[in-house]
């Protein structure tokens, strides 16, 4: 069953990421967020393209190593930690993982039309990992 992507969908997808980056939100969070739910879901091809991203963009290795457990080390800023941690609740989803606790700590750093940001570059980031992980089944 070797197919390729329908035409125009990985550009419709880029599409989206482009709206994303015209938010106020800023890269390296963006790509923080990224790399840790690439490691949630264990995308390999995902990991090793954002934590390029990362060090191209100037974040340092010892915080993209440790970024796996961001919550056990003091290298993540407060606003940083929150965004991980809705980034988490939003990729591993279940009927609590969301709640108005999430959304208060992120109102500390954020706006709420950031949070509308953030929680779509969160979907958007669980998309891609998705995609890449059925595409190469689909075109070996």
């Amino acid at each position: 069953m070797k197919r390729m992507a329908p035409d125009g969908m990985f550009d419709e997808l880029k599409r989206i990421d482009d709206f994303i980056h015209r938010s106020s939100l800023d890269l390296q969070l963006l790509e923080l967020m990224r790399l840790r739910v690439a490691q949630l879901n264990d995308c390999a091809f995902c990991v090793q393209m954002h934590t390029k991203e990362l060090i191209k963009i100037g974040e340092s290795e010892k915080r993209v190593t440790f970024l796996s457990s961001w919550c056990e080390t003091v290298l993540f800023t407060e606003k940083e930690r929150a965004t991980l941690k809705f980034a988490e609740s939003l990729t591993n989803l279940s009927e609590k993982s969301i709640n108005k606790a999430n959304i208060n700590l992120l109102s500390d750093y954020f706006t709420i039309d950031e949070i509308w940001y953030l929680t779509l570059a969160i979907c958007q980031i669980n998309t891609w990992t998705r995609v890449m992980k059925v595409f190469p089944l689909l075109v070996e």
